[in-house]
């Protein structure tokens, strides 16, 4: 369907609740919602994508990106948001438009520190992020339930219930935020404490394993684990190639090998300038002293992502990851135009600019040193490493805290889709029958069963 993107980032909602969900109604009769459950399999070749993927990145870090993801079924679908906004991109949808996450899988949600020091639990991934239907994030949701059920050897009937039950949710949770003004949809975030009370025994005891492991992970201890002390007093990176590679700071640090070389000062101070005024004056205390390559998750392996040590003057460290970002594969591969709000500053400042805006737009609170820069014609953006930040091990979870924790996962979507305008649009699309609900998850064991087979493909290919 061609869509005339709205600037859902900068123009001013008209409707009110009643009619953005009367606009939702009509929608149905553009694209009823049993065609959301519509998959046409293309003629497409998925080990050519990932190959057409593998060149823009870096040469020597393929084969460890290809070993990642052919680990497992699951690895290969984390790691194939591109060839599955591809797929999305042929298939019906809403024309509903959102500000989405663009890879909102079960193991993109995590936890992190609040600005507060407490501990919060949502989207932690926003590379992908971008404007496009809302139904697309629900989509790679559910099938990454799907997969991932699947693959820890659940019996098919309960992992399609509990897929049911996460769409239910996040419908549930979207419709309570609607109710609210647009500034309570935007403080609202998830209390830890309040939600450990709706788990059950299993669930109580995961989320308590995954809040203990989260709160030791400081950037302190960070620190500490990567870095050495030179004698002249300064921190150092300690190298681990090809995962953690240093570069030299002669105050011509290029950020990879081949390219011109850019002042590692003047980049930091590149990154100050996007930053709010208190987070400055904080990073006005520190100074640049080392730069080292790492390499990070599944998907993104082979992308530029460094670690960037800043050291005060009283022997105190500061710990921030300086990751590149790409055009979002919404756009790229599902073709979905966006708004000038995007288009201009990502023109004006790079994919940075969109990857840092999305984030602070869907999560509930995020890292107050969110910034980004542009570097060798490439686009970066910056945040605190490993502030707190934890996950819930997916791993042997028992049925029921498996669903507990995809059902959280689905309701926190639901409350960041709900920040859009046109959230009340999706509610009255959907209504109140399960007709969507039945459509998201039937496309979404379709497309499991699809990735399946893309992934026995790529595992048979010569990397």
């Amino acid at each position: 369907m061609p869509l005339d993107a709205p600037d859902l980032l900068k123009e001013r909602a008209h409707f009110s609740r009643a009619e953005s969900r009367e606009l939702g109604k009509s929608l149905r009769r553009v694209i009823a919602r049993s065609e959301l459950a519509e998959h046409r399999p293309v003629q497409r070749d998925a080990v050519a994508h990932l190959r057409e993927q593998n060149a823009t990145r870096v040469p020597e870090l393929v084969p460890v990106r290809m070993e990642r993801m052919l680990a497992s079924p699951f690895a290969f679908y984390r790691g194939t948001a591109g060839l599955m906004a591809l797929d999305l991109g042929k298939d019906p949808h809403s024309g509903i438009l959102v500000a989405a996450c663009g890879d909102a899988h079960i193991s993109n949600f995590g936890f992190y520190a609040s600005p507060e020091r407490q501990l919060v639990f949502d989207l932690n991934d926003f590379d992908e992020a971008a404007v496009a239907p809302w139904e697309w994030d629900l989509k790679r949701l559910i099938t990454s339930v799907i997969v991932g059920g699947r693959e820890a050897g659940y019996h098919e009937p309960d992992v399609e219930k509990v897929a049911r039950r996460a769409v239910a949710q996040y419908i549930a949770v979207l419709r309570s935020m609607v109710e609210l003004s647009p500034t309570g949809r935007y403080f609202m975030h998830l209390n830890v404490d309040s939600a450990r009370r709706q788990l059950s025994r299993d669930g109580r005891r995961v989320l308590n394993a995954a809040l203990a492991a989260a709160e030791r992970r400081t950037s302190v201890r960070a620190i500490r684990r990567t870095t050495e002390r030179e004698p002249d007093g300064k921190l150092r990176f300690v190298e681990n190639p090809p995962t953690m590679v240093r570069f030299r700071l002669d105050d011509a640090t290029p950020l990879h090998a081949g390219e011109p070389p850019e002042s590692i000062h003047a980049l930091f101070a590149q990154y100050r300038d996007t930053v709010s005024i208190d987070v400055d004056t904080v990073l006005a205390q520190y100074e640049p002293t080392d730069l080292a390559r790492r390499v990070v998750g599944v998907g993104s392996v082979g992308t530029r992502c460094y670690l960037q040590l800043l050291q005060g003057a009283d022997e105190d460290a500061l710990l921030l990851q300086v990751k590149e970002a790409g055009e979002s594969v919404l756009s790229q591969y599902g073709h979905i135009p966006q708004p000038a709000r995007i288009t201009d500053g990502v023109a004006a400042s790079g994919e940075g600019f969109r990857v840092v805006g999305m984030q602070r737009v869907l999560q509930a609170v995020s890292d107050p040193f969110l910034g980004h820069l542009q570097a060798n014609g490439r686009a970066f953006y910056v945040r605190q490493f490993h502030d707190m930040k934890g996950s819930v091990e997916l791993d042997g979870l028992p049925l029921d805290a498996y669903s507990d924790y995809v059902i959280a996962c689905a309701g926190l979507l639901g409350r960041a889709h709900a920040q859009s305008p046109t959230a009340g649009q999706v509610l009255g699309y959907v209504g109140r029958s399960d007709a969507a609900t039945r459509a998201i998850v039937a496309w979404s064991v379709a497309y499991a069963d699809q990735s399946l087979r893309d992934y026995e493909t790529a595992s048979a290919a010569t990397w």
